[in-house]
């Protein structure tokens, strides 16, 4: 019985002691020096290892996550930032990438070493670069999307009127190609802040839909792209609706953050997305009240005030509206049933010469992933705007009725077995009549799938250059037309018997009948010299009237039958 008794009171002090002595905190008396490998293999499985060094011969390590998706035509690694950083005294990683993956598109942050392997790419990074943002990386040449947009038109007026709607342009980031256009717009023209504008003329009280179908490359690293002019730069600075750029308040952030990172930090760990606000018509707040109510913000209000305290400290600062794939759960079941487009802002870098997109609405909702340095691949613009804070309005608002349907379809797809343009030139006669300067209107025109950038029309007499035309962009479904002038001499010395016309690898050639203007001259001196030397003759009394008038009546004939000529069948010469 006593021996019982020395075995429970041994028990119950061992429970005693096991729950009130303090417990020992590995991380806070131990150093851990950990380096984590991640190695990803040609079938996209990963192999991950963990090495440690510790003080003490004592580790432990928590739990980690990652994940590996293929988008589309790009692989996406994503790294999570690290957790608990204090309880390491170095902490490393290794990303392993094999090279059938493709060439790197982007990572962010930067690694701090990089090399080529026998396998592929070895990237290391330390314990500074992933504190704050995890790791995020892409693999491939380019996304590649596919889209299907509908537009519903209607002239409600009693008269024809012209209407305008936006399409997907050309981007420093993105190339557009457009398939199908339907029904074919009058011209498709270059609007502000390089927004493609498809034209309809709509009769009185017509109704017309039109379907717009293609594909898009998206790409990591900007392309060669016309750069702004000083006035497109400085309508980026201006105040507009919902960007209060003279507010004090919103001038107060700019004087402190000052630069365009500071800026985009602020407004991602500032703005909370508020999910409930994700709906079709929703009403924007605008830079001032996204400022004065941080909680109910979407990424209309992410991208509002980071333009406004941009263009607030003197940075040029514009809005994208467009489609951005995700998996987030919360936002897919909506997408699918209403077009519901996604905003984020880009910034001009004076020293690149380049619009810069950044997203902090993803920045803010990801947990810190780096949306600065480096945009991912799955943004697709529709519209820019910069000069206007509201207009053109994007794919999936030009609807009709009370139940509009969806009207905006994305997804990822390859690109158009045919990519190519060529230009389509022709002309038609303006003015050709004797004794005057001839003007013919000359068409080029694109009929896709692809826009044609940095076109020069050269215009040609009898194979010399006579002029010369710079065309900034001539996209998809487009016309541009030039007025040529051959100028009229006596005799057709000053006269080219060819005027022919190039441009973009295509061009046209008109005759300009320099023969019937030669005879034009003979004919016109002819008359005159017989006008003159019957005047003489009339005056001299050595002629009657009656053969006057036959002479005439006969020389007109005779430049009658010369004149009336066909006229020779415009064509292109591809």
């Amino acid at each position: 019985m006593k021996l019982v008794r020395l075995f429970i009171i041994f028990l119950l002090s061992i429970i005693f002691f096991a729950f009130v002595s303090p417990r020992v905190k590995a991380e806070n008396e131990f150093s851990v020096d950990a380096t984590v490998t991640y190695d990803v293999q040609d079938s996209g499985k990963t192999v991950v290892s963990h090495s440690l060094v510790l003080e003490n011969n004592f580790s432990t390590l928590y739990a980690t996550n990652y994940s590996l998706v293929r988008t589309g035509e790009i692989w996406e690694v994503s790294i999570p930032r690290l957790g608990e950083q204090t309880s390491f005294r170095s902490y490393q990683i290794l990303l392993k990438i094999p090279s059938s993956f493709g060439l790197e598109a982007y990572i962010s942050p930067q690694p701090k070493d990089s090399q080529i392997t026998d396998k592929g790419y070895a990237y290391s990074f330390n314990r500074s670069d992933i504190i704050q943002t995890g790791i995020s990386a892409g693999f491939g040449q380019f996304q590649i999307f596919s889209y299907s947009l509908s537009y519903h038109l209607e002239n409600p007026l009693g008269k024809s009127a012209k209407v305008q709607i936006a399409i997907p342009p050309d981007t420093a980031f993105q190339k557009v190609y457009i398939q199908k256009l339907d029904p074919k717009p009058a011209n498709v023209i270059i609007g502000p802040d390089g927004n493609w504008l498809a034209e309809y003329v709509l009769t009185p009280r017509q109704r017309v839909d039109v379907s717009v179908s293609g594909s898009v490359q998206i790409f990591a690293s900007f392309r060669t792209f016309p750069k702004p002019t000083d006035r497109e730069l400085s309508d980026n600075l201006r105040e507009t609706e919902f960007w209060q750029v003279n507010d004090p308040q919103i001038k107060s952030l700019a004087a402190e953050l000052k630069t365009p990172r500071a800026i985009y930090e602020y407004v991602a760990s500032l703005l909370k997305y508020d999910f409930d606000r994700v709906k079709p018509n929703v009403q924007r707040m605008g830079a001032l009240s996204a400022l004065q109510n941080p909680s109910q913000a979407i990424c209309m209000e992410f991208t509002d005030l980071f333009i406004a305290i941009a263009r607030a400290a003197g940075i040029p600062a514009r809005e994208i509206n467009g489609y951005a794939y995700t998996e987030n759960p919360e936002l897919q079941p909506l997408s699918l049933v209403a077009d519901v487009l996604h905003a984020w802002p880009e910034y001009y870098d004076k020293d690149k010469g380049v619009w810069i997109p950044i997203d902090p609405t993803w920045a803010s909702t990801s947990g810190g992933i780096n949306y600065f340095d480096k945009l991912d691949l799955r943004h697709f613009a529709f519209v820019i705007h910069g000069e206007s804070s509201i207009t053109p309005y994007p794919p999936g608002s030009y609807k009709l009725g009370s139940n509009p349907q969806k009207d905006v379809y994305v997804s990822f797809g390859k690109l158009p077995e045919e990519r190519i343009s060529n230009l389509h030139i022709s002309f038609a006669p303006v003015r050709v009549l004797p004794f005057l300067n001839s003007i013919y209107s000359v068409r080029i025109e694109n009929p896709g799938p692809q826009a044609m950038h940095d076109v020069y029309s050269t215009t040609y007499f009898d194979n010399k250059e006579v002029n010369r035309n710079y065309i900034e962009v001539i996209p998809p479904y487009s016309n541009y037309k030039i007025d040529v002038t051959v100028p009229f001499s006596v005799l057709g010395k000053g006269s080219p018997d060819i005027v022919e016309v190039k441009a973009g690898g295509s061009s046209i050639s008109i005759e300009t009948n320099k023969t019937q203007v030669i005879t034009y001259s003979l004919l016109t001196i002819s008359a005159l010299l017989i006008l003159v030397m019957t005047a003489v003759l009339i005056k001299l009394r050595k002629v009657t009237f009656g053969r006057l008038f036959a002479t005439i009546a006969s020389t007109s004939q005779k430049i009658s039958g010369k004149f009336f000529k066909k006229t020779p069948e415009n064509k292109t010469n591809p």
